[in-house]
């Protein structure tokens, strides 16, 4: 794509498959909950990126209680939890982390605070020290709650942040409320996000004299 530049007051960043790379933690995890649940592992993977654990379990298995979705994705999350193997960070990842120090910048991740913890840690990326997890939200994405919250804590406006986003249902809610998108990887083009980048090589943060975030891309 051709060279881009979005100006933002603050970006708000997904962290699997946007900062981090655990897709092999996740395929593992996920498909033994699919075979021990009678599912297609493909079909559950079309699912699971992007939601809360127990949000997916509800699409996948709508008969559910919503008690027995919550034990299952406990347990699911201390085992991805306790399963960093293959966990590295998204190419560029670190350098884009460190040219947003002293810029306006949230984490809004569907992991709770101990799995954001590990992952970014087994990928050798430093914590935001805005962070919005799971525990600080009612509703998972693609409910746009999580970065209206992380907009809320920077104070900034929605309409002045930019998220960045791999999955369909983190690009949703980025839209829903109402950010521009810039959508990460493979999963991401066929979401519609405003910009499309392979990894975060080519992203280059910088603050404007006018106090703004200006993100060239490409």
């Amino acid at each position: 794509m051709p060279p881009t530049v979005l100006t933002a007051r603050a970006l708000l960043l997904d962290m699997d498959g946007t900062l981090v790379n655990s897709d092999a933690v996740v395929e593992r995890i996920w498909r033994r909950w699919a075979e021990r649940n009678g599912l297609d592992g493909d079909e559950v993977m079309e699912v699971a990126h992007g939601r809360q654990g127990h949000a997916s379990m509800a699409l996948l298995l709508p008969d559910r209680s919503v008690e027995q979705n919550l034990a299952d994705n406990a347990r699911m999350l201390a085992e991805e939890t306790a399963d960093v193997d293959g966990v590295i960070e998204i190419p560029g990842a670190g350098a884009f982390l460190r040219a947003l120090h002293g810029l306006p910048h949230a984490l809004v991740t569907s992991a709770d605070v101990a799995l954001s913890t590990a992952r970014m840690a087994a990928a050798g990326l430093d914590l935001p020290e805005v962070r919005i997890t799971a525990e600080s939200v009612g509703a998972s994405k693609p409910d746009p709650e999580g970065f209206l919250k992380g907009a809320a804590e920077l104070g900034v406006a929605p309409a002045d942040c930019l998220v960045f986003e791999d999955s369909g249902a983190g690009i949703a809610a980025g839209r829903a409320a109402g950010m521009r998108v810039v959508g990460v990887g493979p999963r991401a083009e066929a979401h519609g996000p405003d910009v499309v980048v392979n990894d975060l090589t080519g992203v280059r943060p910088e603050q404007a004299a006018d106090g703004t975030i200006r993100v060239h891309i490409g």
